[in-house]
């Protein structure tokens, strides 16, 4: 292990580090103007909405998982799942400070976007995001296939079969933010700009659903997840230009790319 990670992993510098991460995070949605949309809300308003719905799934690529906690109204109980590495610890304890109860364990994945929550060893998390459902915490969770931006992967569609939970696709955006060149496409706000929060149209997959039902309610959440980052990015009055971007370079995996604005 090089000296970097080895400090790094520093139980007091990721301490550190995790409390100046939810700071920063509390800063950027302090100085974003911030709107609300949910699909069909109708005149009661997004409350009304959210609460006839919970406990639910809130869907999230992957690169927007950074400001999903923004979504997260006061009082709201809400789990996410990050894997047991070392490298987990500072997400943890940012999101923690941030009102979100952290489960470390691996995450549940289809290996070929079939139901099979085994496909990828993730039955661990996968029973722990059950019983946080059952418990009656919402559960955040990132839909992508592993490595692959922004295709929907069985897990997500199968934790909602077994749970009876409705998937809510999800996008948080701010009008000012760095894009960085991961697999992902990460997105970091900046303070100081407009934000929104799009909530998309439930879906609820049945127990009994296989094959080829639940193949096109996997295309349907994908679709659905596009159109709610679409429709949150022209909010704000941007484009969403992680669609744009091919592979990232090796050697740049990490580096942020001039979206600042």
């Amino acid at each position: 292990m090089s000296l970097g990670k080895r400090f790094l992993r520093h139980p007091a510098v990721q301490q550190a580090l995790g409390r100046l991460a939810a700071a920063y995070l509390r800063l950027v949605q302090a100085t974003n103007r911030f709107e609300v949309h949910a699909a069909g809300a109708g005149p009661a308003g997004v409350d009304v909405w959210m609460d006839a719905r919970l406990p639910l799934i809130a869907g999230m690529w992957h690169g927007q998982h950074i400001m999903m906690p923004f979504m997260r109204r006061p009082g709201d109980r809400v789990a996410t799942i990050i894997s047991k590495n070392p490298d987990g610890n500072i997400n943890t304890i940012a999101l923690e400070r941030l009102g979100v109860r952290v489960i470390r364990a691996s995450g549940a994945r289809g290996r070929s976007r079939t139901s099979d929550t085994r496909a990828k060893g993730g039955a661990e998390g996968f029973r722990a995001m059950l019983r946080a459902l059952k418990a009656g915490d919402s559960v955040a969770f990132s839909a992508d296939v592993p490595k692959v931006s922004r295709r929907c992967d069985a897990g997500i569609l199968t934790l909602a079969r077994f749970s009876g939970r409705p998937i809510v696709p999800a996008a948080v955006v701010t009008s000012r933010h760095l894009r960085f060149r991961s697999w992902d496409r990460a997105c970091l706000g900046l303070p100081f700009g407009r934000g929104a929060v799009v909530l998309g149209d439930a879906v609820y997959v049945p127990r009994d659903c296989e094959g080829e039902a639940f193949e096109a309610l996997r295309r349907h959440v994908e679709a659905e997840m596009d159109r709610v980052h679409a429709q949150a990015y022209a909010l704000v009055g941007r484009a969403d230009r992680a669609k744009l971007y091919g592979d990232p370079p090796a050697s740049t995996a990490s580096a942020p790319i001039g979206d600042a604005a």
